[in-house]
């Protein structure tokens, strides 16, 4: 009877174990899908940016994210805000600045300054006046960070998330819901420095998918040799 319930309970665990190595399988579809549709847009030509009969697009994030885009305009350096930011350059801010085009505005973030030169007055020559081009990708407005990130204050000018909705609100200015990463671009000065994008998704799903096939295939052996084992013992 022991022996029968440890079979029982070794199948359920096989079933299980197949099914998450079958569930990787499936991820590890979905995610290399992704980093292909990624790899494409990211490299193709830019696009133009223009608003239609109804405004900005909507994007979202499967359908739009790091598509490649260009647009032209003005900034808007009186509403810059910078947003906390750990870059492979190290600790320093992301500057966000809209950019008011013939069409309306769009948050651009035009790149990564160091801490000290937070204050715009500390890189005046960045602070570009005049009609200029920008191309980058398309990013959707940030409003969760990682597990120990710490929220916006708006009330401190703090900013850790590149929260679209709530940066629009504080600095009064009509935004959608999404924004564009700059690629790096000739700025006097040199700062802010576009183009520090990171595109890296992590694929460990082959990794898992054959941990728990293994599993599974182990267990199968186990009940195959309790099986055998019974059958010789009840002939005996």
């Amino acid at each position: 009877m022991r022996r029968l319930l440890a079979l029982v309970v070794i199948f359920v665990a096989v079933l299980g174990l197949t099914a998450l190595g079958v569930w990787q399988v499936q991820r590890l579809m979905w995610k290399t899908a992704l980093i292909e549709t990624v790899n494409a847009r990211i490299n193709a030509a830019p696009q133009p940016l223009r608003a239609g009969p109804g405004g900005w697009p909507a994007f979202t994030a499967e359908r739009d994210e790091y598509r490649r885009v260009t647009l032209r305009g003005h900034f808007r350096h009186d509403k810059e805000t910078q947003v906390y930011a750990l870059t492979d350059l190290g600790a320093g801010y992301w500057v966000m600045t809209p950019l008011e085009t013939p069409d309306g505005t769009v948050m651009i973030n035009r790149g990564y300054v160091p801490t000290d030169k937070r204050d715009p007055a500390t890189r005046a020559a960045g602070q570009v006046s005049g009609e200029v081009q920008v191309t980058g990708l398309i990013r959707m407005s940030q409003n969760k960070g990682w597990l120990f990130s710490q929220p916006n204050d708006p009330t401190k000018d703090q900013w850790f998330l590149r929260d679209v909705a709530q940066i629009a609100k504080v600095r009064q200015v009509a935004l959608p819901g999404w924004f564009i990463d700059a690629e790096a671009m000739p700025v006097p000065g040199g700062l802010p420095q576009g183009g520090l994008t990171v595109v890296r998704f992590t694929n460990n799903h082959l990794v898992y998918a054959i941990t728990w096939f293994t599993l599974a295939g182990g267990l199968a052996g186990v009940s195959l040799w309790l099986s055998r084992r019974g059958g010789r013992e009840g002939g005996n």
